[in-house]
């Protein structure tokens, strides 16, 4: 294992052994292969430097309690990144290739597994771009794709905590049937603007429709998730609503729709609809969920321009304290994964 401080790592890039890339030339990928070499060798014009055509995922590997290594809804990303591909006109990679690339990397990489009880993961960050050279408009006919692994800290390296959010009207993440449902870049630098004008603040930026203004969108770069009192059972969480919206611009979370079947088991009701933002004060806990956090509890969210404050407790609340820890247990293998979500390996 790598000499690596687990402990100080965040959410940052650290230099792999190797990455996995593989091209697409002729409508045939290539076999998947591990390489040393971090650098593109890219012609200027090609249609990811001209035209945006590129697309991205992220997922990790986690060491478990029992020493094995569990990957995590692998196959769910596959099928999203197709979507994406296809969504930009770009070849899609193979499932299985993905699968193959995502092994390799880690393969290649076991010395930057974290450890068990660190909280830290190996991230991966599959990559697709358009490689053909071209200054007309239109999308190019060459991919090159390439599995980026890096081990990544925990989102909270102390304790779970909460954070706040600020309400933009003026910056729109996506357009209503645009690109918002797929993982491209250019929905994050799209979103840019607010969330750094939101990060001055000392805040994190939630988007409304690019419609109306009107309702919930995205957290930043995550799915919102609400939670609200109604009847219900006598199950832990029964007596609780999950709310999440449902828009055509936002991205379909994977951590977000594994976390809805763990809620829907726990008895709780699940909504997925458009959420107007006054709904917030019917909830008691709000937060955003990705990859990266699994559930970052939201503790206020400013609305300026009504000069309106929701709040939800400095604390993150008891039912989405438990949902983030019934994920995590089945990550690390605490828990027994009876949903195929894990991909097992011993080491």
């Amino acid at each position: 294992m790598k000499e690596i401080d687990w402990s100080t790592l965040g959410f940052h890039y650290t230099e792999p052994d190797y990455i996995v890339r593989s091209a697409y030339h002729n409508g045939v990928w290539e076999e998947p292969y591990a390489t040393k070499d971090k650098y593109l060798h890219l012609h200027v014009s090609a249609t990811c430097l001209q035209y945006g055509q590129e697309a991205f995922e992220g997922l990790k590997a986690f060491r478990g309690v029992d020493g094995k290594i569990r990957i995590f809804r692998w196959r769910e990303n596959a099928k999203r990144m197709a979507r994406s591909a296809e969504g930009l006109y770009m070849a899609p990679v193979p499932e299985e290739l993905l699968g193959k690339a995502i092994r390799l990397a880690l393969e290649k990489n076991m010395d930057f597994v974290p450890p068990y009880g660190t909280g830290a993961t190996l991230y991966f960050r599959p990559l697709l771009i358009g490689t053909t050279p071209r200054l007309g408009v239109g999308p190019g006919r060459d991919f090159e794709f390439i599995v980026i692994p890096s081990p990544i800290g925990p989102y909270y390296p102390g304790k779970f905590h909460c954070t706040s959010f600020i309400v933009n009207r003026h910056v729109d993440r996506a357009a209503p049937y645009g690109t918002g449902t797929f993982k491209v870049g250019g929905n994050y630098a799209s979103s840019f603007r607010a969330t750094e004008a939101a990060h001055a603040q000392g805040y994190d930026c939630l988007f409304l429709d690019s419609k109306y203004h009107r309702y919930i969108d995205e957290c930043s770069a995550a799915n919102f998730i609400g939670i609200r009192r109604v009847a219900g059972d006598s199950q832990p969480c029964g007596g609780y609503e999950y709310l999440t919206p449902r828009s055509s611009a936002i991205l379909p979370s994977i951590t977000n729709d594994s976390l809805m079947t763990l809620a829907r088991e726990k008895g709780m009701k699940v909504t997925r609809r458009h959420i107007r933002l006054e709904e917030l004060a019917e909830m008691s806990e709000a937060a955003a969920c990705g990859t990266a956090c699994v559930i970052s509890p939201i503790d206020q969210v400013l609305d300026p321009e009504r000069n309106k404050v929701y709040r939800f407790g400095t604390e993150p609340g008891p039912v989405l304290t438990e949902l983030y820890h019934a994920l995590r247990d089945i990550q690390f293998g605490r828990a027994e994964d009876r949903h195929g979500w894990t991909e097992v390996f011993e080491n």
